[in-house]
């Protein structure tokens, strides 16, 4: 390939120029939970700079908005404690989670959702559209979503969020450098990793340029990867996964690793939307977004809905409410993953489980008694459930104002009148149970664990165990909702500002500077080799072929890695890039080798299957062995990885204090 068919490039191209920023906490990322770190730290008195790859305007998996809001236990009129729901959530995963991250949002929603509110974001029904609503309370005006009962999930006008917290940080005196892309933390050592962390290096994705900038303390807000497994750039845009911002190459997770962060969970895989899937909540279904839908076959016969007991629902109203002798259920944005609705298989899960279609759905459909395909029967459903589905959590939710809520609308769509199809098979959204129960979801796409999933191990004070380093969001071990993201980047903020503000200053090693110039820029000395769209498809291709979900045994992941190292031997021999804008895009494949690889070693280390971790070695089948119920996980030491063992209740065993009050109270709270 060469660049015969290349428009000019329009903007002023100085590769090498190097530019010097000194600043006090530097905030890695400019989604949600960037932004909240900047301006929590700025308040705290720090000086504060965001780098941010792309704009921050509409950057980040939460950039284009957020339809509900969980955890929001310190809300007055919330029946669950933070105590109850991250206990809650700790049994449904098995443990695997983080019990640190979960706590503080419970204990932190509330606060920062009324702190947004004051900067100018919606989370109210101010013109009481939706008055009468079984969901809204009436006195405060919020509305709530799922468990209509207990209330610990909040309806809000997320598309705000960003356009508000990006003035704030403009009135904080927040620098922002938008089009650069983070390559490597700096470090006290000159090899590259330490026991501090001091600065990080970037490049314009525009012009080429090189950044050093110098901080006292760094907070990674970066997001996952979603090319991993697949690339579609034709078929569906550059995502391969329908979620998480398709920008997102796990940068963040390449650089920390390699500092010598310490890395868990990161074996954890869930289903890859793929390329032929459907537009995240474009097709009519029964759950998050959607809930509680009322769902028809095709001969307009409806579906029942039952409760975890099995009683059969006869109103819209008993879809959000409790079963019997259950005090709540937990159901939205990822707490119960799609792989939940599969099968009942886990005690905890049933303990929590909300109502839901009838669980043998396939079977009734097999039998004749319904017909394929079924339909999301908006029109059938009291006013205030339909406007709040297809209007306020369609519209709102990320991905989903414009080609969904908007470009719906334009072709004629009408949810007074018009019925949406229900997919038959293969995407990942689809909670009316054909997905899992009656499709074959191809096991070789996979993402990493969505929502709660693998990162860096934090402490108390979400520290990584890297001196300076401090992680938010999608970074940190249990991290991705955006509830989380947005929490914790506040709380890590402030808290990575009082360390800076007492932290001495470090000079940095020119060294590490100069290595790093020089491996960024060889790509661009290259005029042909590897494009960066076929090095992308090398990489999915062997995480398919070696870390599916089947396939998974010492010999396949032991190739994987082969095969992985070959790559990145050769790319870093020919691959090439023709301006800035390509340039970021090859660097990005090199950080998915290295979450690539950091998947294959987690893998390796964990040797035996678990249900919890959709994790599967055909060398060690026995499901979740009371032995294996701890986190393995890997670092970087050298150029080789070691691996380790932590127990899954570390952050309440000592030095933490027994309880998650005790933790929060010592580490966390607003004061610090």
């Amino acid at each position: 390939m060469d660049g015969s068919i290349l428009m000019k490039w329009p903007y002023p191209i100085n590769y090498g120029k190097e530019n010097k920023i000194d600043t006090d906490v530097l905030v890695l990322g400019g989604g949600s939970a960037g932004l909240q770190a900047a301006i929590n730290a700025a308040k705290k008195g720090a000086r504060v700079v965001i780098i941010e790859k792309a704009d921050i305007s509409s950057s980040g998996s939460g950039g284009a908005g957020c339809d509900h809001w969980q955890h929001v236990c310190t809300d007055p009129a919330c029946k669950v404690s933070p105590e109850e729901m991250t206990e809650a959530v700790g049994e449904i995963h098995g443990g695997y989670f983080s019990g640190i991250s979960r706590y503080i949002t419970c204990k932190e929603s509330y606060d920062t959702l009324l702190e947004m509110e004051k900067l100018g974001v919606k989370i109210r029904d101010t013109e009481d559209e939706f008055m009468g609503a079984q969901f809204r309370d009436d006195e405060t005006k919020l509305l709530y979503a799922y468990d209509y009962k207990n209330k610990y999930t909040i309806r809000w006008w997320g598309t705000m969020e960003k356009p508000a917290l990006i003035k704030e940080c403009k009135r904080m005196k927040v620098r922002i450098y938008n089009r650069t892309a983070v390559t490597s933390l700096l470090t006290i050592d000159r090899d590259g990793q330490g026991t501090r962390v001091i600065g990080a290096t970037g490049f314009g994705t525009r012009t080429g340029e090189f950044y050093v900038f110098r901080a006292k303390a760094i907070v990674c807000c970066m997001g996952v990867p979603v090319r991993l497994w697949s690339l579609s750039t034709e078929i569906k845009g550059i995502a391969g996964s329908g979620m998480s911002d398709p920008n997102c190459a796990g940068e963040g997770y390449e650089i920390c690793f390699k500092a010598g962060a310490s890395f868990a969970m990161m074996e954890k895989t869930g289903a890859n939307f793929g390329p032929y899937s459907y537009p995240p909540y474009g097709t009519g279904n029964t759950g998050n977004t959607w809930r509680p839908c009322s769902i028809v076959d095709a001969d307009g016969k409806e579906i029942p809905w039952v409760d975890k007991n099995g009683k059969v629902l006869t109103t819209v109203e008993e879809r959000n409410l409790p079963a019997e002798g259950q005090k709540f259920f937990i159901d939205g944005g990822g707490v119960m993953e799609a792989a939940t609705f599969a099968k009942i298989d886990n005690p905890a899960r049933l303990k929590y489980w909300g109502p839901n279609l009838i669980p043998d759905l396939p079977e009734r459909i097999r039998k004749g008694e319904f017909k394929l395909p079924l339909y999301a029967d908006l029109p059938s459903m009291p006013q205030h459930e339909r406007r709040a589905i297809f209007g306020l959590m369609v519209g709102q939710e990320g991905k989903t104002k414009i080609p969904i809520y908007y470009n719906y609308a334009q072709a004629g769509f009408d949810p007074d009148k018009d019925m949406l199809e229900c997919p038959v098979f293969s995407d990942p959204l689809n909670y009316t149970g054909m997905t899992y129960w009656f499709g074959t979801p191809v096991a070789i796409l996979r993402d990493v664990g969505f929502c709660v999933g693998g990162g860096a191990v934090i402490d108390w004070d979400l520290r990584t165990n890297l001196e300076g380093l401090y992680v938010a969001g999608s970074q940190m071990l249990g991290g991705s909702e955006h509830s989380i993201a947005s929490v914790s980047g506040r709380y890590a903020g402030r808290v990575a500002a009082a360390y800076a503000l007492k932290a001495k200053e470090v000079k940095i090693d020119e060294k590490q500077v100069i290595a790093e110039k020089t491996r960024i820029y060889a790509p661009i000395t290259r005029k042909k080799g590897l494009f960066w769209k076929e090095l992308n498809l090398g990489i999915a291709k062997i995480m398919q072929e070696y870390c599916a979900l089947g396939t998974k045994s010492e010999t396949t992941l032991k190739e994987g890695l082969k095969w992985m190292a070959e790559l990145k031997l050769r790319a870093s021999e020919v691959a090439f890039a023709r301006n800035p804008h390509e340039l970021m895009r090859v660097l990005e494949c090199f950080s998915l080798i290295a979450v690539g690889e950091m998947t294959l070693h987690a893998s390796l280390s964990r040797r035996a299957s678990s249900r919890a971790l959709a994790f599967t070695r055909l060398d060690y089948p026995n499901l979740d062995p009371p032995e294996w119920a701890k986190f393995t996980t890997i670092k970087l030491v050298g150029n080789e990885v070691e691996y380790e063992e932590v127990p899954l209740n570390y952050a309440s065993l000592p030095p933490y204090a027994a309880t998650y009050e005790e933790n929060y109270r010592r580490h966390c709270s607003l004061e610090k």
